[in-house]
Formats: C-alpha cells, structure tokens, sequence
C-alpha cells in the first residue's frame, strides 16, 4: 500500500496521518447519532470482539472445575500461568515477527521511522529496548496478570462475589459486556493520571516511558506497581453483580488489548490493497510527548481537561503553550521560597 495517499514522511522518516485523531462519538453532546452509528463497529470489530471471544475460550478449555478453585493450589494456578505466558507470547510475537523482525511492510504507517533495534540505550536492560520490554512483560506482567485472575475466580468459586448467571440475568450481563471498555478507559485515565505526578512517574511509570519509540513488547513494559494498578479493574467484577467470563473479558481487554496500541503502526497491511487500523496514534503521541492524551479517546478526558492532542500543528501549539505556563508556575514558586 501506498502510505502517503493517507499521511506524510517528514525527512527523519516519520510517518503522521493526514486526518487529525479524533475521540469516539459515544460521550458527545449534543449527539451525533449518524457519527455513533458509523464508529459503532469500531467498537465492536476486530479488537473487543476478539478479546470476549478469548474470555469465552479461557473459560471453556482453561479455567478449572469451580471445585477445584475453591482451594488455591499450585496445580491449577501454574496450569493458568503458563497459559498466559504462552498466549502473550504468541498474540505479541505474531505483531512484532510481521513489523518489526521480518518487516514485512517495511516502515510504511510507521509513526517514527527508526525501529528499536537500530537504537541501542543504557535506560534498557542489555542495551536493548525489545529485550527489556519482553523481559518486564514476562517477570512481572504476566505474573501479577495471573495472581489476580486467581483471586478473582477464587473469590466467585467461594461466593465472596456476586455471581450471577447468563439465564437469570441476560440483560445486564449483555449491558456489562457493553460497558467493559468503557470501564477499562475510565480506570485506565485515573490510574495513568496518578503515576504521572512526579513521585511515581519517577519510581514507576518512567520503566514505560522508557520505550518513546514503543513496539508490541513495550505493552506490557511496566514497574510491578503499574501492572498491579493496569490489570487491577478485574476486581470490579468481584464487587459489583458480574459473571467470571466478563471479569476475564475485562482482564484480556487490558493484557492483549495493549498491544495495538504499542505496535507503531497506524495500519497493518493485511493484503497489497487492505489494511486494519491500529487505532494506536493517540497512544503513540503520549509516549512522544509525555504529559498529552492520557486516555484512548473512547471517553474524551484529554478533551475535558485540555490534554487532548490530535497530532495537528493547533494542538502542538496548545501544547507548547500549556508547557510554557507549567515552567513559569513552576519558576514563581521557586522564586517565592528562594524570596523566604
């Protein structure tokens, strides 16, 4: 495909869409009801879907016999760890073997056009960004990923949550399934705020700012305490009406979901005419600007609070702007202690 009948290539070889982003219809007043019934299949294909296809997959083949969770045991917990490892292999791996090992469409829709291997760097474990990044993932993330799968099914095989079933109550089972990313996006916006304020970005967060040209294995790239805060909307599910495939629902949206927002690309070629959007243009500005689009734009938060940049010449300048008033707060006030 030709990338440049949808963006342009600055002379670094950099790739930005022609079209601004732009947040989902779905919070906008007034209404756009023929602008939500176009984006609706958004939400819907190919990523939630496939995420709630693999709930129902785990559910089947992987978790185990209620009985059999009411009692930790290593048994069926390291069963569920090396599921999880394998998968987050396989779904991350077939990202990074097409774009980034094979190269399979070159960096054509590819936001920055260097790639992590020809940039070595001592903020990286081994110097190397795709050996930290898998490294993080797979030591912490999935561990801590899979600790609270376990207390969750835990907690529904002992009746410490309410568990309700499809057939009593369908409706809104239904709703909830609807509503799983909205809940990922609200909890993802809080939880993101929080670890950049300065203590914890410094101690936390930077591990994943770390990666400013991010690939798929710097999805799960985090300090512990992030991955606990990242998978921790789990445990909604325990507190509120819900069933354990939503919960897991809920959990596959955040582990493999992250990884189309890392990959990149904006477009991965599927064909020599065909492509599936990445939708990873707005996450991919905030690990190259730092403080901009804290969410993903399914709730337009960075639009409420004057965050939001859509990769525009206006927004950068709105940016800079909103720096500059930072930096002289920031001056005032060490003038006032400096005049104490």
């Amino acid at each position: 495909m030709d990338d440049l009948k949808f963006g342009t290539r600055n002379k670094r070889g950099d790739w930005a869409p022609t079209e601004p982003a732009s947040t989902a219809p779905l919070f906008e007043l007034p209404p756009r009801p023929l602008a939500l019934l176009k984006w609706l299949p958004h939400y819907f294909f190919p990523y939630n879907a496939l995420f709630f296809l693999s709930a129902l997959a785990w559910w089947a083949w992987v978790v185990p016999d209620v009985e059999v969770m009411r009692t930790l045991s290593w048994g069926w917990v390291l069963r569920l760890l090396a599921v999880n490892a394998v998968a987050v292999f396989l779904w991350y791996f077939v990202f990074e073997l097409r774009l980034y090992i094979t190269r399979a469409q070159g960096n054509r829709f590819k936001y920055n056009g260097k790639f992590p291997a020809e940039q070595p760097s001592d903020v990286f474990w081994f110097k190397s960004q795709n050996i930290d990044n898998m490294l993080r993932g797979f030591l912490s993330g999935v561990p801590i990923w899979t600790g609270l799968q376990v207390l969750m099914l835990w907690a529904y095989a002992n009746s410490f949550g309410p568990w309700l079933s499809w057939a009593d109550h369908p409706l809104w089972l239904a709703a909830l399934c609807l509503l799983v990313p909205v809940i990922h996006e609200a909890h993802f916006f809080m939880i993101h705020r929080l670890i950049h304020t300065p203590f914890l970005y410094k101690w936390v967060h930077s591990v994943h700012h770390n990666s400013v040209n991010p690939s798929p294995w710097s999805s799960l790239s985090m300090h512990p305490v992030e991955h606990l805060l990242y998978f921790s909307p789990i445990l909604y599910h325990v507190l509120i009406p819900s069933n354990p495939v939503i919960a897991l629902f809920q959990l596959h949206l955040a582990g493999f979901g992250a990884v189309p927002g890392h990959v990149g690309f904006d477009k991965i070629e599927v064909g020599e005419d065909r492509a599936v959007d990445s939708h990873a243009y707005i996450h991919y500005l905030h690990h190259k600007y730092f403080e901009v689009n804290y969410g993903d734009g399914l709730i337009p938060f960075d639009r409420w609070i004057g965050t939001f940049h859509d990769g525009s010449k206006e927004a950068e300048q709105r940016m800079n702007e909103r720096y500059q008033r930072k930096v002289e707060r920031l001056n005032a006030r060490r003038a006032a202690q400096v005049a104490r």
